[in-house]
Protein backbone atom coordinates (compact mmCIF):
# COMPACT_ATOMS: atom_id res chain seq x y z
CA UNK A 1 0.00 0.00 0.00
CA UNK A 2 1.29 2.97 -1.11
CA UNK A 3 1.71 5.54 1.85
CA UNK A 4 0.74 9.47 1.82
CA UNK A 5 2.60 11.69 1.04
CA UNK A 6 2.70 15.83 -0.56
CA UNK A 7 1.30 14.80 -4.23
CA UNK A 8 -1.48 16.78 -3.56
CA UNK A 9 -0.28 19.33 -1.10
CA UNK A 10 2.09 20.08 -3.70
CA UNK A 11 -0.24 21.43 -6.62
CA UNK A 12 -1.82 24.10 -4.28
CA UNK A 13 1.64 25.17 -2.65
CA UNK A 14 2.76 26.07 -6.30
CA UNK A 15 -0.33 28.47 -6.09
CA UNK A 16 0.73 29.94 -3.06
CA UNK A 17 -1.66 28.49 -1.10
CA UNK A 18 -1.40 27.76 3.15
CA UNK A 19 -2.76 23.92 2.63
CA UNK A 20 -4.57 22.06 5.19
CA UNK A 21 -5.61 18.69 5.51
CA UNK A 22 -8.91 18.23 7.89
CA UNK A 23 -10.03 15.10 9.56
CA UNK A 24 -12.68 14.41 12.02
CA UNK A 25 -13.04 11.43 14.37
CA UNK A 26 -16.13 9.60 16.17
CA UNK A 27 -18.79 10.62 14.05
CA UNK A 28 -20.53 6.78 14.70
CA UNK A 29 -20.15 6.95 18.10
CA UNK A 30 -22.70 6.11 21.27
CA UNK A 31 -21.10 8.59 23.65
CA UNK A 32 -18.86 11.14 23.47
CA UNK A 33 -18.25 14.47 21.14
CA UNK A 34 -16.73 14.11 17.47
CA UNK A 35 -13.32 16.30 17.28
CA UNK A 36 -11.55 17.48 13.97
CA UNK A 37 -8.07 18.79 13.41
CA UNK A 38 -6.66 20.68 10.91
CA UNK A 39 -2.73 20.77 10.40
CA UNK A 40 -0.38 22.54 7.80
CA UNK A 41 3.24 22.04 7.14
CA UNK A 42 6.31 22.86 5.16
CA UNK A 43 7.36 21.00 2.20
CA UNK A 44 10.65 19.98 4.21
CA UNK A 45 8.68 18.13 6.73
CA UNK A 46 7.56 15.36 4.37
CA UNK A 47 10.77 13.15 4.73
CA UNK A 48 10.46 12.88 8.37
CA UNK A 49 6.54 12.36 8.25
CA UNK A 50 7.25 9.64 6.06
CA UNK A 51 9.82 8.15 8.46
CA UNK A 52 8.26 7.94 11.64
CA UNK A 53 5.47 6.61 9.68
CA UNK A 54 2.85 9.37 9.39
CA UNK A 55 0.04 7.36 8.19
CA UNK A 56 -4.01 7.16 8.94
CA UNK A 57 -4.76 7.35 12.62
CA UNK A 58 -7.01 3.92 12.13
CA UNK A 59 -3.58 1.52 11.17
CA UNK A 60 -1.67 2.68 13.83
CA UNK A 61 -1.34 1.39 17.07
CA UNK A 62 -2.44 3.70 20.41
CA UNK A 63 1.20 4.21 21.42
CA UNK A 64 2.20 5.05 17.52
CA UNK A 65 -0.19 7.39 17.34
CA UNK A 66 0.47 9.10 20.42
CA UNK A 67 4.18 9.35 19.83
CA UNK A 68 3.26 10.63 16.50
CA UNK A 69 1.26 13.47 17.81
CA UNK A 70 3.81 15.04 19.54
CA UNK A 71 6.38 15.26 16.48
CA UNK A 72 3.11 16.63 14.43
CA UNK A 73 2.65 19.20 16.80
CA UNK A 74 6.35 19.93 17.00
CA UNK A 75 6.73 20.04 13.24
CA UNK A 76 3.50 21.14 12.17
CA UNK A 77 3.05 25.06 10.25
CA UNK A 78 0.11 25.62 12.34
CA UNK A 79 -2.32 23.02 14.04
CA UNK A 80 -6.39 23.23 16.07
CA UNK A 81 -8.44 21.55 17.26
CA UNK A 82 -11.98 21.58 17.32
CA UNK A 83 -15.13 19.53 18.91
CA UNK A 84 -19.06 19.58 18.97
CA UNK A 85 -20.48 18.01 21.71
CA UNK A 86 -23.40 15.21 22.32
CA UNK A 87 -25.99 17.40 23.09
CA UNK A 88 -25.51 19.71 19.64
CA UNK A 89 -25.36 16.25 17.98
CA UNK A 90 -28.71 15.47 19.51
CA UNK A 91 -30.10 19.14 18.69
CA UNK A 92 -28.09 19.81 15.23
CA UNK A 93 -27.46 16.17 13.74
CA UNK A 94 -23.94 15.03 13.29
CA UNK A 95 -23.57 16.22 9.87
CA UNK A 96 -23.82 20.03 11.10
CA UNK A 97 -21.94 19.07 14.39
CA UNK A 98 -18.51 17.47 11.80
CA UNK A 99 -19.11 20.77 10.00
CA UNK A 100 -18.62 22.76 13.25
CA UNK A 101 -15.80 20.85 14.59
CA UNK A 102 -13.81 21.40 11.71
CA UNK A 103 -14.76 24.93 11.22
CA UNK A 104 -13.52 25.96 14.94
CA UNK A 105 -10.12 23.73 14.46
CA UNK A 106 -9.70 25.55 11.13
CA UNK A 107 -10.33 28.97 12.90
CA UNK A 108 -7.66 27.57 15.89
CA UNK A 109 -5.17 26.47 13.69
CA UNK A 110 -5.57 29.63 11.87
CA UNK A 111 -5.53 32.19 14.41
CA UNK A 112 -2.04 33.49 13.91
CA UNK A 113 -3.28 35.82 11.10
CA UNK A 114 -1.40 33.48 7.92
CA UNK A 115 -1.88 36.51 5.49
CA UNK A 116 -1.58 33.18 2.86
CA UNK A 117 -5.15 32.22 1.08
CA UNK A 118 -6.23 28.86 2.22
CA UNK A 119 -6.63 25.52 0.26
CA UNK A 120 -8.46 22.63 2.53
CA UNK A 121 -7.80 19.09 1.70
CA UNK A 122 -10.31 16.83 3.68
CA UNK A 123 -11.46 13.28 4.38
CA UNK A 124 -14.09 12.57 1.94
CA UNK A 125 -16.63 15.76 2.11
CA UNK A 126 -16.85 19.69 1.79
CA UNK A 127 -17.17 22.00 4.58
CA UNK A 128 -19.29 24.89 3.90
CA UNK A 129 -19.55 28.06 5.26
CA UNK A 130 -15.93 29.12 5.38
CA UNK A 131 -15.60 32.56 4.73
CA UNK A 132 -12.54 33.41 3.21
CA UNK A 133 -12.42 29.63 1.44
CA UNK A 134 -15.57 28.72 0.25
CA UNK A 135 -16.27 25.54 -1.55
CA UNK A 136 -13.92 26.22 -4.66
CA UNK A 137 -10.60 26.28 -2.21
CA UNK A 138 -11.55 22.63 -0.79
CA UNK A 139 -10.52 19.20 -2.39
CA UNK A 140 -12.39 16.48 -1.03
CA UNK A 141 -10.47 13.31 -1.21
CA UNK A 142 -12.15 9.35 -0.64
CA UNK A 143 -9.70 7.66 1.57
CA UNK A 144 -7.94 11.32 1.88
CA UNK A 145 -6.46 10.15 5.12
CA UNK A 146 -4.22 6.95 3.30
CA UNK A 147 -3.02 9.52 0.37
CA UNK A 148 -2.46 12.66 2.01
CA UNK A 149 0.32 13.18 4.67
CA UNK A 150 -1.10 16.40 6.08
CA UNK A 151 -4.57 14.81 6.26
CA UNK A 152 -3.51 11.60 8.07
CA UNK A 153 -1.62 13.99 10.56
CA UNK A 154 -5.49 15.72 11.47
CA UNK A 155 -6.57 12.36 12.07
CA UNK A 156 -3.84 11.45 14.03
CA UNK A 157 -4.34 14.74 16.55
CA UNK A 158 -8.05 14.19 16.37
CA UNK A 159 -8.08 11.01 17.49
CA UNK A 160 -5.28 10.60 19.98
CA UNK A 161 -7.08 13.97 21.51
CA UNK A 162 -9.90 12.11 21.30
CA UNK A 163 -9.19 8.86 22.53
CA UNK A 164 -7.70 10.62 25.84
CA UNK A 165 -10.80 12.92 26.53
CA UNK A 166 -12.93 9.51 26.46
CA UNK A 167 -10.25 7.70 28.90
CA UNK A 168 -10.81 10.38 31.16
CA UNK A 169 -14.36 10.27 31.27
CA UNK A 170 -14.40 6.89 32.28
CA UNK A 171 -12.22 7.66 35.11
CA UNK A 172 -13.92 10.41 36.45
CA UNK A 173 -16.62 8.41 38.28
CA UNK A 174 -17.33 4.93 39.12
CA UNK A 175 -19.87 4.69 37.40
CA UNK A 176 -18.67 5.90 33.76
CA UNK A 177 -16.71 2.78 33.80
CA UNK A 178 -19.55 0.25 33.30
CA UNK A 179 -19.56 1.50 30.09
CA UNK A 180 -16.02 0.60 29.17
CA UNK A 181 -15.24 3.85 27.24
CA UNK A 182 -11.51 3.18 28.25
CA UNK A 183 -11.76 0.41 25.55
CA UNK A 184 -14.22 1.30 23.00
CA UNK A 185 -13.86 5.13 22.95
CA UNK A 186 -18.23 5.47 23.27
CA UNK A 187 -17.88 3.37 20.02
CA UNK A 188 -20.86 1.10 19.84
CA UNK A 189 -19.36 -2.60 20.81
CA UNK A 190 -21.65 -5.16 21.99
CA UNK A 191 -20.25 -4.85 25.93
CA UNK A 192 -21.02 -0.76 25.84
CA UNK A 193 -24.58 -1.89 24.08
CA UNK A 194 -25.12 -4.06 26.86
CA UNK A 195 -24.23 -1.66 29.30
CA UNK A 196 -26.87 1.03 28.19
CA UNK A 197 -29.46 -1.90 28.09
CA UNK A 198 -28.47 -2.19 31.78
CA UNK A 199 -27.56 0.91 33.39
CA UNK A 200 -29.38 3.40 31.43
CA UNK A 201 -27.85 6.38 29.51
CA UNK A 202 -25.44 8.84 30.81
CA UNK A 203 -24.85 12.81 30.32
CA UNK A 204 -22.21 11.92 27.56
CA UNK A 205 -24.28 9.74 25.30
CA UNK A 206 -26.18 10.75 21.89
CA UNK A 207 -29.71 9.76 22.55
CA UNK A 208 -30.33 10.74 19.25
CA UNK A 209 -28.35 7.42 18.55
CA UNK A 210 -30.06 5.46 20.50
CA UNK A 211 -33.46 4.35 18.54
CA UNK A 212 -32.56 0.73 18.79
CA UNK A 213 -32.61 1.10 22.63
CA UNK A 214 -36.18 0.48 23.04
CA UNK A 215 -36.78 -1.47 19.85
Amino acid sequence: MARPNFYFERQYWRQGFLVLGLDEVGRGALAGPVVAAAVAFTPSSRRLLQEEGVNDSKLLSKEKREKLAKLIKQVALCWGLGQATNGEIDRRGIVWATQKAMRQALARATKTGADRPQFLLIDAFHVKYLPGVGLKHQRALVKGDQRSLSIAAASILAKVYRDQLMIRLARRYPFYRRFHWEQNKGYGTQAHRTAIERWGVTRYHRKSFLSWLNS
